[in-house]
């Protein structure tokens, strides 16, 4: 077993190679791969950059070029139902492309031929979740997650994404992972960090959530990496 961590920005990567200690670092693709072992099982570990593309890129090299069997995925995500607050944790469950668009030949939005609207993560995971976010005195909300390569700032856009989609949170790169992972028949796992609401405070300072969200999706995800090497699934 050889398990991929990625995380969306480098701020997000920087906490959990601290807690994996000793790594190698592998420059590759225009982008550096670090690997560790922890607990006797291999790690993979990289920054994902932004948008669709790079993340593809990055998983799929993950997979491929590093042989990773399982996947696991943090970052931060923008909120769109009400029950989401900044800070708050989401694991998806199901994650589409809002951006994907061939409705003109008479397919749903984020639909292409051979493909789906909706790609599913490991409901194993998505259940080991549960154990870690009690275990962290943390509460972890499941739902849809979106993604495009665009930020949504723009709130007609951002509630139709969510009546299209029955989406609870979107961000830039969770999609194109999963349908990377699924092709390659990799089980995988996405944690999401909410960065911004309908009820954010006018004095947020996104750079220290950032610093604040990373370490504990950090603390999370290896969590998270103990559980699977403890069920070795």
């Amino acid at each position: 077993m050889k398990i991929a961590i990625m995380g969306a920005m480098p701020e997000e990567v920087a906490p959990i190679l601290e807690k994996v200690g000793s790594y190698k670092t592998v420059e590759y693709a225009q982008n550096r791969y670090y690997e560790a072992n922890y607990r006797g099982v291999e790690l993979v570990i990289a920054y994902s950059k932004i948008g669709k593309v790079f993340s593809t890129l990055t998983a799929t090299t993950m997979i491929e070029h590093f042989g990773a069997t399982k996947l696991l995925f943090s970052g931060v995500a923008g909120a769109i139902s009400s029950t989401l607050k900044v800070g708050d944790l989401i694991v998806a469950t199901k994650l589409s492309q809002h951006d994907l668009d061939i409705t003109a030949f008479g397919h749903p939005f984020g639909y292409v031929p051979e493909g789906a609207v909706f790609v599913e993560a490991d409901k194993d995971m998505i259940e080991m979740s549960k154990d870690v976010a009690a275990s962290m005195g943390k509460k972890v909300q499941e739902g849809i997650i979106a993604t495009g390569d665009q930020f949504v700032a723009n709130e007609e856009r951002k509630n139709w994404i969510g009546s299209t989609f029955g989406a609870d949170a979107l961000e830039m790169e969770g999609g194109s992972v999963a349908v990377v992972c699924s092709a390659l028949n990799v089980p995988f796992f996405i944690l999401r960090a909410i960065s911004d609401a309908a009820d954010m405070d006018a004095s947020f300072s996104f750079d220290e959530f950032l610093e604040t969200s990373a370490k504990e999706s950090a603390e999370f995800v290896m969590k998270m990496v103990d559980k699977v090497v403890d069920k070795n699934i």
